[in-house]
């Protein structure tokens, strides 16, 4: 039999003085009332009830039993009902991790918005450029850049994630300006450690990969690549959200527009054996209607 059923069981016929009560209760018999009683003495070898023809009374162990048993079955109540609230409106902590580039230029200026929108949800946002476990490491949701492996995450697309090619002024003045990809075999190309070999400055247009040097500085930050080329060491690829502004100042020129890597696919990824929560389906919601792809 169900333990907790049995609890409830017990608990009916002490609270309403006769197993024919409790039985009336829960729409069983009353002989299943007492087979009920007899599984939970089994179990705790003692005694809970002594019944005689006219009355029933609770022994000692069956006094301190019931008591314990409605504590639970409380508890039991208020977490069933703590879940419903939780399905029934966005609350909670929800985890979010992402790329240092994407995190900083697009997510965190959007998330006070997400946050005034859902006021009972709180985001914990991890920016990291490596290659985070999602599962392991207890997110509930996290944006991918870049080709997915097989996996037991669910994948929502997002836009892609386009590039664009940049050095300084001063950087371009003493080494020339590319023109074409070979032309980079003369040129100082800042590398993003985080990206997967084959994504690695491979442009459109490129017949021959290997004449793109290996820089003598390699990051897995963007931003300590954006602030090497800000210097005028070399080139660098990044998002152009991330080098926007210093292309509006002039601080940077694009360089290469022709030969441009195509985008690289965004996802949302989660859990796939996580139901989801109302934060987290509002959270998905909130991510598709600012980066939605968009189709041609």
């Amino acid at each position: 039999m169900d333990k907790l059923r049995s609890m409830e069981v017990f608990v009916a016929a002490v609270d309403t003085g006769s197993f024919t009560a409790a039985a009336e209760r829960f729409g069983i018999s009353a002989v299943m009332v007492g087979k009920h009683v007899r599984e939970l003495e089994q179990r705790l070898g003692a005694a809970l009830l002594t019944r005689t023809t006219r009355r029933q009374s609770l022994t000692e162990i069956g006094r301190q039993y019931a008591d314990q048993c409605r504590a639970i079955l409380a508890q039991i109540e208020a977490a069933e009902r703590g879940a419903e609230s939780l399905r029934a409106a966005p609350r909670g902590v929800l985890k979010v991790t992402c790329a240092v580039s994407f995190g900083m230029e697009w997510l965190s200026p959007l998330i006070p918005d997400y946050l005034n929108t859902h006021p009972e949800v709180s985001v914990d946002l991890h920016l990291n450029d490596r290659m985070v476990d999602i599962v392991e490491e207890g997110f509930d949701v996290g944006i991918r850049i870049g080709a997915l492996e097989d996996s037991t995450l669910v994948a929502r697309p997002l836009r892609p994630y386009g590039v664009v090619i940049c050095g300084s002024p001063g950087y371009l003045a003493r080494r020339g300006t590319p023109r074409v990809p070979a032309d980079l075999a003369q040129h100082e190309c800042l590398e993003f450690t985080g990206w997967v070999p084959q994504a690695r400055w491979r442009l459109n247009g490129e017949k021959d990969a290997r004449h793109v040097p290996l820089s003598r500085m390699r990051a897995n930050n963007s931003y300590a690549l954006k602030q090497a080329a800000l210097k005028g060491f070399g080139l660098i690829m990044q998002a152009e959200t991330v080098l926007k502004e210093d292309i509006a100042a002039g601080r940077l020129i694009r360089v290469l527009d022709d030969y441009l890597p195509t985008p690289r696919p965004m996802h949302l990824l989660y859990p796939r054996n996580r139901q989801p929560t109302p934060k987290l389906t509002s959270f998905l919601d909130f991510m598709l209607q600012n980066f939605a792809p968009t189709h041609s």
